[in-house]
């Protein structure tokens, strides 16, 4: 009806429909207040800390989720001042992705059944052969078919991780009967 009342489709974004009209086209806005939570969480946690007992130099273990949680709240403010100025995300284009494609439920089984597995075994057998098995099982899974160096990678790799986090970094890991040999 031509005399009719005004539409609210006609009228440019933000100009009706309330106060919510203004935020429609800027859905990045919610990982900017996702940001924003996460950054006070990190903050929080951080200056509440106890850190009598771990202080050991001039520089506690609160340091680093300090700089985290102010980090966040920066790239939230900056994001948040990016989509209000009209900056958009860019779609991806670059993927290689079949959307009408079945799913891969076997990989999918696969990894659970590995992730499962090491769970299961890592106080059995200690981390450095549980890992391997989780390292050869995920590129086995995931396709690779290098049956005579996948295995060796994979010990390597879950040895090295397990000295450097019992030893340099003071993580204790399960070392298993093998450990106790070496």
């Amino acid at each position: 009806m031509p005399g009719g009342p005004p539409d609210d489709r006609d009228a440019p974004d933000g100009a009706a429909g309330g106060p919510l009209a203004a935020l429609r086209g800027r859905s990045e806005l919610g990982v900017c207040v996702l940001l924003l939570a996460l950054g006070v969480v990190v903050l929080t946690d951080a200056l509440t800390m106890d850190t009598d007992y771990a202080q050991r130099g001039p520089v506690g273990p609160e340091a680093v989720p300090t700089v985290v949680g102010t980090a966040l709240l920066v790239v939230a403010a900056l994001l948040a001042v990016d989509v209000l100025r009209g900056g958009k995300g860019e779609a991806e284009g670059g993927e290689d992705v079949d959307l009408d494609a079945p799913s891969e439920w076997r990989t999918v089984l696969l990894l659970a059944g590995v992730f499962l597995a090491t769970a299961f075994l890592i106080g059995e057998v200690g981390f450095p052969v549980a890992g391997a098995l989780l390292f050869w099982g995920a590129a086995y899974a995931l396709g690779s078919r290098a049956f005579g160096t996948d295995p060796l990678v994979a010990a390597v790799l879950s040895v090295t991780t397990y000295l450097v986090f019992n030893n340099l970094l003071g993580v204790p890991l399960p070392g298993g009967p093998l450990m106790e040999v070496l």
